[in-house]
């Protein structure tokens, strides 16, 4: 009995896919750490000015983001480059893909501090509970082990109040670490906004956002049910702070659609011989297409070093997508959506 030709298709793509994964790369010479001035360096020589979005997105806002882990883990590498958008949700994909390098965009400079304000709280704490207790300035519970589950993690922390001294002196830690200890030349007003920032989750705590609350977010599981956040186990933690502490999370500020920021990623990436692994792009598309920019970051993200694997991670509007209310993610192939981009 002959198979449909689509079928046939999916097959012979699926092959061809693994050929090329097969085939010998030049050794990428991403170090395994950045020195401080080599991170900022990277940080503003690919960065654009400053640009407006509607709102500041301190927490992510998809709550079925990580449905899609076994997919991406399948189709990515590690030792890969990461590339993504936005604040916290970058690190539950870092921790699964296991890349040598992330950066992530965002048009707005204060998507850079909040990931400054991560930097720091990864490297001033020694396991999860200790960065929930900075995260959010409340004492840490007693009897916490490292490995129990973070259902219970935050079940611990749930009945503790915030504390205005504690707030305080994480603040002037945080501020330290990146300013005297890694030598960030922020301004008076970052380093206000900065504070501006951090408050929010101390008021709030694990409501930053209303829904979905933080718990939310870092108790999401996979369709398995699985739970998959970078808080989810030590382990998942470790890399991610592994990654911090040497200077290989990389903010950048940058339009998807702009002259600069991709594309100067691009040529530090090629010069090393790297290639991107996964991007995760949220639902930043449907903003692109409503701003007639879409084209321009096609070709962008042409010039950047894909290969078979390299994967886009997306969002879309479940309202609109007839999928009921929320986002739903979904993967896509980087290579062949790029091949050709509109003039």
């Amino acid at each position: 009995m002959k198979q449909p030709l689509a079928a046939v298709a999916v097959v012979v793509s699926a092959v061809v896919a693994a050929l090329l994964s097969a085939l010998p790369r030049a050794a990428s010479t991403i170090p395994s750490r950045l020195s401080d001035r080599e991170f900022w360096q990277l940080s503003n020589d690919a960065s654009e000015p400053d640009g407006y979005f509607r709102s500041d997105n301190l927490t992510s806002n998809e709550t079925a983001f990580l449905r899609v882990v076994p997919d991406l883990v399948s189709r990515t590498r590690q030792g890969q480059v990461y590339l993504g958008v936005g604040p916290e949700q970058n690190f539950s994909y870092i921790a699964a893909t296991k890349p040598a390098l992330a950066i992530i965009f965002d048009i707005r400079r204060g998507n850079l501090l909040v990931q400054l304000m991560y930097k720091a709280i990864f490297e001033l704490t020694r396991d999860r509970a200790d960065f929930v207790s900075m995260l959010f300035s409340r004492p840490r519970p007693e009897r916490l082990t490292a490995d129990m589950p973070v259902v219970d993690l935050f079940a611990a922390f749930a009945p503790i109040g915030n504390d205005e001294a504690l707030y305080d002196r994480n603040l002037r830690a945080i501020t330290d670490r990146l300013v005297k200890f890694h030598g960030m030349p922020l301004s008076p007003r970052e380093i206000d906004g900065l504070a501006r920032i951090y408050r929010v989750f101390f008021d709030r705590g694990a409501a930053v956002r209303f829904s979905p609350t933080y718990v939310d977010l870092m108790t999401a599981v996979d369709d398995a049910g699985v739970f998959r956040s970078y808080l989810a186990s030590s382990a998942n933690f470790a890399f991610v702070r592994e990654l911090e502490v040497n200077n290989l999370i990389v903010p950048v500020v940058g339009d998807f659609g702009g002259p600069k920021a991709i594309r100067q990623v691009a040529a530090y990436l090629k010069v090393r011989g790297a290639t991107v692994g996964a991007f995760y792009l949220s639902n930043v598309e449907q903003y692109l297409t409503q701003d007639g920019k879409w084209g321009a970051f096609c070709r962008n993200v042409a010039t950047l070093p894909l290969d078979a694997s390299s994967t886009f991670i997306r969002s879309t509007s479940g309202r609109g997508a007839g999928f009921g209310v929320g986002f739903v993610s979904s993967l896509g192939a980087m290579a062949s959506e790029t091949r050709t981009c509109p003039t």
